[in-house]
């Protein structure tokens, strides 16, 4: 077990080499080269196209790369892992790209806040994998591999990975506006700024509640002790996904900088990935309702409890629990 997992972080942290020395070879022959019009074809073009370049790079790195890795170790892990990672990279990567033109206090503040998400969402994914590497990969996967058989292993590189592209690219999109729009600070910055910081921390009390909740499970579950079928208490209590919501505002905070600079077309990066998200939550509920243990409870749970906004419980017949 620990060798494997010893494998596992070595590789994780090799995968992305070539994109970073890629780039960083690019930014070495930007900087030596006189001007941009000197510079071989291959770098002109990387200079001219940094959305196409960010793209180019997260196709043959992560969707490429990532999946023949995959295909190796026969488990689809990393790109839970990188989903929390991937949007650092591509921030610093727009900060430094040569055309990048930006407000360095906007800029600072967008690199701040996403090494925040990041470093909250990768505490959280060891944490709930029990501080291992590639211990397991996602449960739709595994799903979707027993659905499609022996077809999964392209099929995968598809579902998995391009899918990946469309979304992780999609929604740093502001990220990307972020650093190509030089106005000053203004009050809608600190708007984005609010809904941000507010996203962080509900998803943080959110998870953190989630995970006591399984923890407090499990050491029942050892004791021989019943399991309680359903959290409903803290974010609990007033939403069935608190975490879901806590993300979503995440994502939308940043569509706030994006809209405030004239750029409100990148919304739909975030609309994408909140529709995706709407769909796994059916997936979610339609795997809790097939757990005998807590079916019942689950149902008399989505009565009376909101999706994901939070709000006041309702009673299993219909209005506001008075208890709420």
């Amino acid at each position: 077990m620990a060798s494997n997992n010893v494998k596992n972080a070595l590789v994780a942290f090799l995968a992305p080499l070539p994109s970073i020395l890629f780039y960083l070879t690019f930014l070495h022959n930007h900087q030596t080269t006189s001007s941009p019009e000197a510079l071989s074809p291959i770098w002109a073009w990387c200079y001219h196209h940094p959305l196409l370049l960010a793209n180019a790079l997260f196709f043959f790195n992560v969707n490429v790369l990532f999946w023949v890795i995959s295909q190796v170790l026969s488990s689809h892990w990393m790109i839970d892992l990188y989903w929390t990672v991937i949007p650092v990279m591509l921030v610093h990567y727009y900060r430094t790209h040569p055309l990048a033109d930006f407000n360095w206090w906007r800029s600072t503040i967008g690199v701040v806040l996403t090494w925040v998400w990041s470093v909250r969402l990768t505490h959280n994914y060891f944490r709930r994998e029990n501080w291992q590497w590639g211990a397991r990969e996602d449960w739709r996967f595994t799903d979707m591999n027993s659905q499609y058989g022996k077809q999964w292993w392209w099929i995968s590189f598809f579902a998995v990975y391009l899918s990946q592209q469309v979304f992780l690219i999609g929604i740093c999109l502001p990220l990307y506006v972020i650093h190509s729009v030089n106005v000053p600070l203004n009050m809608g910055d600190f708007v984005a700024i609010i809904v941000c910081i507010s996203g962080i921390v509900v998803a943080y009390y959110a998870d953190s509640q989630l995970h006591e909740f399984v923890s407090r499970n499990n050491e029942f579950k050892k004791v021989g002790k019943p399991v309680v079928p359903t959290l409903d208490e803290g974010l609990w209590r007033y939403s069935r996904h608190p975490n879901y919501f806590g993300e979503q505002l995440w994502w939308w905070g940043l569509v706030v900088f994006a809209w405030n600079l004239g750029q409100g077309w990148t919304f739909v990066g975030s609309f994408v990935n909140t529709m995706c998200l709407a769909y796994v939550t059916t997936l979610v509920e339609k795997r809790m309702l097939k757990k005998d243990f807590r079916a019942e409870a689950f149902r008399r749970y989505q009565k009376t409890t909101s999706v994901w906004i939070p709000w006041f419980k309702s009673s299993p017949t219909g209005g506001k629990d008075k208890k709420a």
